[in-house]
């Protein structure tokens, strides 16, 4: 007769490093692989696209980038009351688009692929309307403002096209 044994009791687990982390084995949960055996919504795919012009860009790296622009310009709004505030809300919403590209790529179907995506759609919109009020108040150095305001266009209609595409391609 075999004894039983729990997941927990079969962990491997691998020391890396200085020994300061730890990592399960990945090796021991993994599927078989076989092609064709999950959706595209599921399977990791890249994201590089084509921009009009034949360039290739990735879409992970743009985010980050525009991440990053958005910090440099909160950091160079006054220190007023009202500057806070906006930056405050411009710094979630801005940065935020970033964070969950990264769990669009990790959607467990279809249906999860779509509506992450659409939390990244609503977090860029917001961060446009934010900049549009930091442009209206004259908050932010002239110059800055319409690069920002056309990455952030940009972003809305990369992210409103691939809602479109994929809520076509699951009917």
């Amino acid at each position: 007769m075999k004894k039983k044994t729990f997941n927990a009791q079969r962990l491997r687990i691998r020391i890396t490093g200085s020994g300061d982390r730890v990592r399960e084995d990945g090796s021991l949960y993994a599927a078989p692989h076989r092609t064709n055996s999950t959706s595209n919504a599921q399977r990791s795919t890249p994201n590089t696209q084509w921009q009009s012009g034949g360039a290739r860009f990735d879409l992970e790296d743009r985010l980050l980038e525009f991440s990053a622009r958005i910090i440099r310009l909160v950091d160079a709004l006054p220190n007023t009351r009202a500057a806070n505030h906006l930056a405050g809300q411009l710094l979630r919403c801005g940065t935020s688009p970033y964070g969950n590209h990264g769990e669009v790529e990790a959607a467990e179907s279809r249906k999860d692929f779509i509506h992450k995506l659409k939390i990244c759609l609503k977090e860029l919109k917001e961060t446009l309307r934010w900049l549009r009020l930091a442009a209206k108040s004259a908050m932010v150095a002239a110059p800055k403002m319409p690069s920002t305001l056309n990455e952030t266009e940009e972003l809305v209609k990369i992210f409103f096209s691939s809602i479109r595409t994929a809520e076509r391609n699951a009917k």
